[in-house]
């Protein structure tokens, strides 16, 4: 291959996107200002997407961490990054946990699709 010049183009590889912070949605406040500590369980939660490469493509994984007992408590995967994704965790979540109506949910300011209101699946 030398002596020919010839040689092996060497794709660019592909990694997923799961935050996107310019857009024109609402962004509510951050009511945690960087102060991670909580005492009480299901005061403070934590939620945030990641992703996984596997033999058939890539696996996106929504979490819901409880940060005073540093527990997940509601999760969802899917093979696509759709809300659908992030409301199922948030409804494990919710219907596992029962949390008062005080409780704080905190994720980055990242979307890839327009989000439901987190109010209208939290228990009154």
């Amino acid at each position: 291959m030398r002596r020919h010049g010839i040689r092996a183009l060497a794709g660019r590889r592909f990694r997923p996107c799961t935050t996107d912070s310019r857009h024109d949605l609402p962004i509510a406040p951050n009511l945690l200002k960087q102060q991670f500590s909580a005492t009480l369980p299901n005061t403070v939660w934590l939620a945030d997407i990641t992703y996984l490469p596997t033999g058939q493509g890539w696996l996106y994984l929504a979490a819901v961490l409880d940060l005073a007992t540093r527990k997940i408590v509601g999760w969802s995967m899917r093979d696509h990054m759709r809300t659908e994704l992030t409301s199922a965790a948030l409804m494990m979540a919710t219907q596992r946990q029962r949390p008062v109506a005080a409780l704080i949910c905190h994720s980055d300011r990242g979307s890839k699709s327009r989000p439901r209101p987190i109010e209208s699946s939290l228990p009154t």
